[in-house]
Order: structure tokens, then C-alpha cells, then sequence
């Protein structure tokens, strides 16, 4: 994934947040000069805002009308619900059309809830998880694999005339002779050696890490130093789980959505922010759900299993 995707996926992020708040009701003083802020900062900004509020304006036409007695004694219980409907009929298409983006350009997809074992021609073996894609590039020369999303774990075949490399969020992984993973989160790269060593090049800057290290980058960015990786944690998607240590909320049920179809939101941003620890199992994310509800004392709000709000 390049930096433009990123910075295109960053800001149809943002425009989702802000079309909910707005419609949810307007906005203060305050939040309405960083809204301005907000689409004058990128022509990115503006269009990604445009697209979504066009977009939305376009799906609530598509919806049944009501007489106008049943719209007034309805709109107080139904306001919420109608707004959730709406986002999450947005989030879908996004999450489609990125989707669909993503397949086009690869070679070996994952789709959600989905895992794929793939053995490429020289025998090095791949592992991707959920809703994660690769393109292979072979050659003469040399071995060259992009990640184009989500998370992969690489076993190398030895083949001393072509160089195995991986890129990823505009660096390079190249193998010394190894097994390691790779996930792309948020525009950043992290690079888990699960077996001998491999080279990482970013930004202008490159290190080694050995069997059991572990560094990330930013596209552009130079790679952090090498660190003690907890390697159970950061593959344990290859056994059907998700290690979380103190983690945002909202960065755990963005992980769990690989998993599963439809979407479980927080009702506002501070639930989000609250801290989950646990051990889930990805092959039943709403049960995980559910354990997060007792663990941090939330309630759901569901529009069926598709769309589930957490609300105190």
C-alpha cells in the first residue's frame, strides 16, 4: 500500500467520523472550526467529504418513506437507528470498493473471515490473513512479493541466484535466509522475524533484524530500531486468535471486522478510546464482541448482527 492510499484511506476515514457527528446534530463552535480546518488542510479532504455525504444523501433516498404522522411518532426512536442505517450503508461501500481495489491489483487474496495458504513456484510458502492480499512479481533476478493489505508470514525457499524481497508501505524486507510476518496497520509496516534474519530498508535507513526482533516504519519513514518482538502475539492470527494488551477499543474491533461481515461501532468516541486486554478467537467475532460488553461494562444497540453500536 503506498502513502497516497494511505492518505486517501485516512481521509474517507475522517470524513465518515464527520459525516456522523454532523448528522447526529449540529456541531458546536469549537467543532465546527475543526471541521473547516479539516477540509481546508487537503483537497483530499474536501473530496473524500464530498463523496461520502453525496454518497449517504443518495442511500437515504433509497429508503421506504413513511406517512408523515408515522415519521412523527417514530423519529425519536427510530433518529438513532436511522443515522447507524446510514453510516453503516457507507462503511460498506467503502469497505467494498477498497476491497475490490485491493483484489484487482493482486495476485492471492484473502476476503473476510477468511484465511489462504498459498505455495508460490519456488516453493516459499505464504500465509495471509483475513482480508489481506499479495501481488508476485518473479523474475530472472529476482523474488519481489508487494503486501498490498493486511498481514502475511513468509516461509523462504533457499535460492542463492534470487534474492527474496518483500515490500510493503514503500519499504523492503529481504530475506536472509527466514520466516517472518508482515502487517500493515494504519499506514504503518510492522516486520515480525519469526526464524533467522532478514534486512529492512525505509526511508533512506536500513537494519537487520535477527530471529525473534521485530521493527515497523511509515512510508517515507525510517525504520525504528530493532526490539524484542512478542511474536505469539503479532502471529497468533496464523492460529485462529487476537492477542490484545491494553489496546484502544476502537483499534480492537477494527481487527475483529476482518472477521466477519458488518460493523460494531461506539456510540461516541470516548468508549473507543477505553483500554481491552484478552485473548479472542477470530472464528466467532460476534462471541468476542460479547466478551468485550462484560469486560468494559457496555451495553450493544443492534441493528441485527450487520450493525452493532456500544453504548454505556
Amino acid at each position: 500500500m503506498s502513502a497516497r492510499d494511505d492518505d486517501i484511506e485516512g481521509a474517507r476515514d475522517a470524513a465518515i467520523d464527520w459525516w456522523m457527528r454532523r448528522k447526529d446534530g449540529k456541531l458546536s463552535r469549537k467543532e465546527q472550526a475543526a471541521f473547516t480546518a479539516w477540509l481546508a488542510a487537503d483537497p483530499r479532504h474536501r473530496a473524500a467529504y464530498d463523496d461520502m455525504a453525496r454518497m449517504c444523501d443518495d442511500l437515504e433516498r433509497m429508503r421506504p418513506s413513511r406517512p408523515e404522522a408515522t415519521r412523527r411518532r417514530t423519529s425519536t426512536r427510530l433518529g438513532l437507528a436511522g443515522t447507524l442505517w446510514l453510516a453503516a450503508a457507507c462503511m460498506a461501500l467503502y469497505v467494498a470498493f477498497d476491497d475490490l481495489s485491493v483484489r484487482l491489483r493482486s495476485d492471492y487474496y484473502a476476503g473476510t473471515g477468511d484465511t489462504k495458504h498459498v505455495t508460490l513456484e519456488d516453493g516459499s510458502r505464504v500465509e495471509l490473513d483475513a482480508r489481506s492480499a499479495i501481488a508476485v512479481g518473479y523474475d530472472a533476478a529476482r523474488r519481489r512479493i508487494t503486501v498490498l493489505g493486511g498481514k502475511a508470514w513468509f516461509s523462504v525457499a533457499a535460492d542463492p541466484v534470487r534474492p527474496f524481497m518483500v515490500e510493503a508501505a514503500g519499504g523492503k524486507v529481504t530475506a536472509l535466509g527466514t520466516a517472518f510476518a508482515i502487517s500493515l496497520d494504519e499506514g504503518e509496516a510492522r516486520v515480525t522475524v519469526t526464524e533467522h534474519r532478514v534486512l529492512v530498508s525505509s526511508g533512506g535507513r536500513e537494519v537487520v533484524l535477527e530471529e525473534g526482533q521485530e521493527t515497523a516504519y511509515a512510508p517515507d519513514s525510517p525504520a525504528r530500531a530493532p526490539s524484542r518482538a512478542d511474536v505469539a502475539r503479532h502471529t497468533a492470527w496464523r492460529r485462529g486468535k487476537l492477542i490484545v494488551e491494553s489496546e484502544p477499543l476502537g483499534n480492537v474491533l477494527t481487527a475483529l471486522s476482518r472477521y466477519r461481515h458488518g460493523f460494531v461501532t461506539c456510540l461516541k468516541r470516548s468508549i473507543c478510546a477505553r483500554r481491552v486486554s484478552g485473548v479472542f478467537g477470530t472464528e466467532d467475532p460476534l462471541q468476542a464482541v460479547t466478551e468485550i460488553e462484560t469486560y468494559l461494562g457496555l451495553k450493544a444497540f443492534r441493528l441485527s448482527d450487520y450493525l452493532i453500536v456500544l453504548h454505556e
